[in-house]
């Protein structure tokens, strides 16, 4: 029998019998309470079954990985899937896939509620503990297609995804199986801790004009203890959902008649934004930023150089064209098709709404000739750009259709990359610092070596990648390399952020670009004399105002820093007898520019207290008679905890020195557990 040799993770070298399987090598090395459902072969992600037939390297993946949890959530899609077809065996499954918090099954079937989850979850968990072997069985086209005959939306995948003549391999577990490349679990008893959350509709394949299906969501985790702790981060995520507590404080609206996805800042929202972008703005013009303004439009030409029309027209609004060519056009009998066809060849020409800032700003570059003395040229726009999203994926301020970027091109020499990636970077910090959002972690998206879908030279690339690679070493924090992440156009820097129920978001990002300026031809005179191509780098500190907001609502639960508080101070009286004094601090507060509400109303104190905890200000600043004849304040913070007798003067001093520091919570009332400590 031939022997193979196998490197275990710590560097040792085992040798085994060829033949041996991933989930003996694994028991061997670390026992049998190992926790991996399946492992890394050379790096590549296999089946605990799969057996080994030359020297490799191995390493277990443990349930609680990142890598783990994926195959722990595809799997328990397909132990879905089982559980529908054997409740409704009408119903066809047609894809399960894992997703960020869980996963999800499209089946074609009558519509059900959810009602209905409790004994579909009850049939997952009845044969999770009949323990089934998930084995993975290859089979050419010819039996995938007989395994699948009574299956459409199955054939259409194999039709589709395969080379005519390739196989591919099916999971079975028990008598039920699905078309899958794997790895899943070795056994269901993997799958015991699952909850169903949802049920929704959805089209085949995301397109409306296709079959309408049943979309059923759920929950699995490795233990019973992480399942608990996932439902209670659940309902804290529903508690602090942007959407509901914008509505309850007053901070944007939606209406249908303006259009989905499509913001409309109330007064109270438009602080928070306005302190944002005046937050940003100084630091912008301390880095020697320029402001710029651009239209909301631009014409197709414009998008034809920059490529992003047709070849993003997806995700666009569809183009304006001219009302009196319109006319000519629709006389002549053309229809829709001819004349997509007209503007994607660039016969005819029309407008669009801008999806983008980056070639208006190209466009003010090239407006004069530039020379290596005018570079760094920093353009910056808070630019409201316009993007087609789907119905279903639009969701409050987080998914829209019209938003507004803290956007920025610089163009520089290829020997100003690295300090200009810096400085982009250094913004980002400074924004989380401010926010408290210290829990992040940095992407570096790099070319894969593999691909020739990158433009630009190689050496430029290299110089490029060796910059993001060493502003994300610089910043002390977390960060990963990722291959294949790049732009076509140049390496880039994601910033992702952990909120503080374990959520992540992906908010700034730096990119650098060759692509632009070579479509658009810009130059620069050099020093040498010649004319040399800049190089654009794109970066967006918030993102998306809209998408920003919409996430700081989430991660401070409404209850915002002062700064960012749309009412900072709410004035209470006790009595009547105290509205003047009210209004004296009131108008000392407005002169150093607080945001201020008076309420010195009929109502007792304690109906007004529980009114005005629902807007969340940063303080409630009680005023009775003890107050009115000492010239000082009480005030309540939003936890309850209360201080008294505060003169007035300090408090004013006091708040406008948290205000300016920009703190990242109201701290001008000691906690009650700080006193008691």
């Amino acid at each position: 029998m031939s022997m193979i040799n196998v490197t275990l993770p710590d560097g040792t070298i085992n040798e085994y019998a060829e033949g041996i399987t991933c989930a003996e090598v694994i028991t061997d090395a670390l026992g049998r309470k190992h926790g991996c459902l399946a492992a890394f072969v050379d790096g590549v992600e296999k089946d605990m079954s799969t057996k080994l037939s030359s020297s490799c390297s191995v390493e277990g993946i443990l349930s609680v990985s990142e890598e783990g949890i994926h195959i722990l959530r595809h799997s328990a899609a397909h132990l879905l899937a089982q559980a529908v077809t054997e409740l409704y065996p009408g119903a066809l499954p047609t894809i399960g896939p894992a997703i960020e918090r869980g996963f999800y099954y499209d089946f074609k079937m009558d519509p059900i509620t959810e009602a209905d989850l409790k004994a579909i979850q009850k049939k997952m968990q009845f044969l999770a503990k009949q323990n089934a072997v998930v084995e993975r069985i290859e089979l050419n086209e010819e039996d995938l297609k007989s395994h699948f005959e009574h299956n459409p939306y199955k054939l259409e995948i194999i039709n589709d995804k395969l080379e005519d003549g390739a196989g591919s391999t099916i999971y079975k577990q028990g008598e039920w199986y699905d078309l899958c490349l794997g790895p899943h679990v070795p056994n269901l008893s993997r799958l015991m801790f699952v909850k169903l959350t949802s049920v929704s509709s959805a089209y085949w394949r995301g397109d409306q004009e296709r079959e309408q299906l049943v979309r059923i969501y759920g929950l699995v985790e490795p233990t019973k203890d992480a399942l608990q702790a996932t439902l209670k981060n659940i309902e804290e995520a529903k508690k602090r959902d942007h959407r509901k507590l914008g509505k309850d404080l007053q901070l944007f609206h939606i209406d249908e008649e303006v259009g989905q996805g499509l913001i409309l800042w109330t007064p109270r929202g438009s602080i928070i934004r306005q302190e944002l972008q005046d937050f940003i703005s100084f630091h912008l013009r301390r880095q020697g930023y320029s402001q710029v303004f651009t239209p909301h439009v631009g014409k197709l030409d414009l998008y034809r150089t920059s490529g992003h029309f047709p070849y993003y027209q997806e995700s666009q609004y569809p183009p304006l064209v001219e009302k009196d060519l319109m006319r000519k056009l629709a006389d002549e009998g053309c229809s829709c098709s001819e004349l997509a066809n007209l503007m994607k060849s660039g016969d005819i020409d029309g407008y669009m709404l801008k999806p983008m800032n980056c070639p208006h700003h190209v466009k003010i570059y090239s407006s004069q000739a530039r020379s290596y003395r005018d570079l760094p040229l920093r353009l910056a726009e808070f630019g409201t750009v316009y993007r087609w999203e789907q119905s279903g994926e639009i969701s409050g301020m987080t998914r829209v259709r019209g938003f507004t970027q803290d956007d920025a091109h610089l163009f520089v020499t290829e020997e100003q990359i690295a300090e200009e990636v810096l400085g982009c970077i250094e913004l980002v910090q400074i924004i989380f610092d401010k926010l408290g959002m210290t829990d992040y972690r940095v992407r570096v998206g790099l070319r894969d070596p593999d691909s020739d879908k990158y433009v630009g030279q190689s050496e430029g690339w290299d110089k490029a990648e060796d910059a993001c690679r060493s502003a994300a070493q610089s910043l002390g924090v977390e960060w990963t390399e990722e291959e294949g992440e790049a732009a076509f156009y140049g390496p880039k820097i994601d910033f992702v952020v952990r909120d503080v129920i374990g959520r992540e978001w992906q908010l700034g990002t730096v990119q650098v670009d060759y692509n632009l300026p070579e479509r658009f031809d810009l130059l620069y005179k050099g020093n040498d004399g010649e004319m040399h191509r800049p190089v654009m780098i794109h970066r967006a500190p918030f993102g998306s105002m809209e998408r920003f907001v919409g996430v700081l609502i989430e991660h401070f639960a409404g209850k915002f820093p002062t700064w960012l508080t749309p009412t900072q101070c709410h004035i209470i009286t006790i009595s009547e007898k105290h509205k003047q004094y009210a209004q004296e601090v009131a108008d000392l507060l407005k002169e150093k520019e607080i945001r201020v509400l008076v309420d010195d109303g009929d109502d007792t104190i304690g109906k007004k207290i529980r009114t005005h905890r629902k807007m969340q200000p940063a303080y409630m600043v009680i005023l009775g008679e003890g107050e009115a004849e000492n010239r000082t304040v009480s005030l309540r913070a939003r936890n309850g905890d209360q201080v008294s007798d505060l003169p007035l003067d300090q408090f004013v001093d006091d708040l406008m020195t948290e205000i300016s520091n920009k703190e990242p919570q109201p701290c001008l009332v000691p906690s009650q557990q700080q006193s008691e400590d």
